[in-house]
This record gives C-alpha cells, sequence and structure tokens, in this order.
C-alpha cells in the first residue's frame, strides 16, 4: 500500500534537516554515500524513495545517533533498525555486570550512570553519600533524580556549588548544544525550558552561549561541612552500541583534584 503524502514527504524533509546540520552539500552527500548527486536530489523532492539500505548508508555517513536512524527509516516506511529496550528491563547482562564493576571500583569517588535527559539510573555509594550531604531538601529529589536540576534547583545542590553561575552556564551551554543537535527530542528540549524557570537564573542564560568552549571535561567546585571539594569530571559513552539505550548512556565519573578532596570523600565512606 503506498505511503500518505505526509509520509512520503516526511523523510525528505528529514534528509534535508540532516544534510544541511552536518553542513554538507548534495554532492558532498552524494560523494560520501557512493551514489549520484542526482539521486540525492529525487530523494530530498520526494521523486525518488529510497531502499532501507539507501537509508542506512545515509545515516551513516550523516553519522546520526541510533534514535535518529530510527526515525529517518520510520519516515521512510521501514521498521527500526535498531533495539530501545528499557534500562531497568533490557539491560544486557554483561553491560549490567560491566556497570556495577565500574561503579565499584571508583569507590570512594562518586560515579553515576544518566540517560540522554541526565535522569539518574545508577550511583555508586560515595555518589549517593555525596548527595544526601548536599541536597538541601531531599523530598524534592523525585523517584529519579536529574544531574541538571540537582544543580539548579535551590531546594538541591545548587547552595553547596562554588561559582555557581560559571558552572551553571558551562554546563548549559553543553545541553543547548544536546538538544539542537537532537531537534526531535522532546523531553530534552522541555528540561532545558524548565531549568530557565528556576529562581534567580540569569537572564543571559535564555540565549545559548555557543562562544564557550564545550569541555570534555569539566571542574566542579563544592562547598561541604566549611570544606572545599574541587573534583575533575568526565563522561564516559558506550562505543558502536547497537542498541538505542546503550547509545545514549553516560557514565559521569568525578576525580579528587586535590588531596583534600580526597581525604573528604574517604570520611564520608
Amino acid at each position: 500500500m503506498a505511503m500518505a503524502r505526509d509520509e512520503t514527504r516526511l523523510f525528505p524533509a528529514l534528509l534535508r534537516h540532516w544534510r544541511t546540520r552536518r553542513g554538507q552539500t548534495q554532492l558532498d552527500l552524494s560523494i560520501a554515500a557512493d551514489v549520484s548527486s542526482r539521486h540525492i536530489s529525487f530523494l530530498e523532492t520526494a521523486r525518488a524513495q529510497p531502499s532501507r539500505e539507501m537509508v542506512l548508508r545515509l545515516c551513516a555517513v550523516l553519522d546520526l545517533p541510533l534514535r535518529d536512524q530510527n526515525s529517518l527509516l520510520d519516515a521512510a516506511g521501514f521498521s527500526p533498525e535498531f533495539s530501545e529496550p528499557t534500562l531497568v528491563e533490557g539491560m544486557p547482562p554483561a553491560i549490567g555486570q560491566v556497570l556495577t564493576r565500574m561503579l565499584a571500583q571508583h569507590e570512594p569517588y562518586p560515579m553515576v550512570v544518566v540517560d540522554r535527559r541526565y535522569d539518574l539510573h545508577q550511583a555508586n555509594g560515595a555518589a549517593q553519600r555525596l548527595m544526601s550531604k548536599l541536597v538541601v531538601d531531599p523530598s524534592g529529589l523525585g523517584a529519579r533524580p536529574n544531574l541538571f536540576r540537582l544543580l539548579f534547583d535551590p531546594r538541591l545542590g545548587r547552595s553547596a556549588v562554588i561559582d555557581w553561575e560559571r558552572t551553571a552556564r558551562a554546563l548549559l551551554s553543553r545541553l543547548h548544544r544536546e538538544s539542537l543537535a537532537r531537534s526531535g527530542d522532546v523531553a530534552l528540549a522541555a528540561l532545558v525550558r524548565s531549568l530557565l524557570e528556576y529562581p534567580d537564573v540569569p537572564a543571559s542564560f535564555r540565549h545559548a552561549d555557543f562562544t564557550l568552549p564545550s569541555e570534555p571535561t569539566l571542574v566542579l567546585r563544592l562547598r561541604l561541612d566549611g570544606v572545599e571539594l574541587s573534583f575533575l569530571t568526565t563522561i564516559t559513552m558506550f562505543s558502536a552500541p547497537q542498541n538505542v539505550t546503550l547509545d545514549e548512556l553516560r557514565i559521569e565519573s568525578y576525580f579528587p583534584l586535590d588531596d583534600a578532596t580526597a581525604k573528604a570523600c574517604e570520611r564520608l565512606a
């Protein structure tokens, strides 16, 4: 059965959207995908329908996240290529064991596992202990804490962050970039808007500042019981997971930058 007119127009629009977002011309994409530029033009004007293999080839060339590859397949009338199991029920046993071991091995320093919206999935004992000390009102955490809400909400950990405005701006810029890169992710865009609604958030935060460098690491300074703690934070992601859920999983590790921080973590343990 032929697809409805709206559906036939969705794939061309998405293909054109991702091509322009990646800064490629039709000729650039055709060379990278080893097809004619005329065929790319026909795909973007709905004069030709892609095969499943062609959709996946274009997705690979455009380096799309797995969730967006599934969306492009769906728009072209095909079933998803990559599964999307829940974190609770669908975690491959081997991955679950790896995460458990990583969390344990990082003690007595904090480590957390979060999803694409930075909702907390797992935390080692050090992260739980630190969170319990920093959060002002634990009732505001909810069933699944969110790392950005922990930073922005005055009821949670905001008051413990030294130089909060600098830290919050740097992390919000990262979130803005991720939201723009995943323009179809409604939940991520909603998270950005909700953060801006917290009290005393500078009005300038509403305008994404892409002049700030997107660093692979961040220094986080906290005040705990009169002691300043300094952590270097890093984010680890799975390589070639072939699974939407794992593709979006992030492992955030906190490393002490000085002896005072390391000893404070040891005392908490």
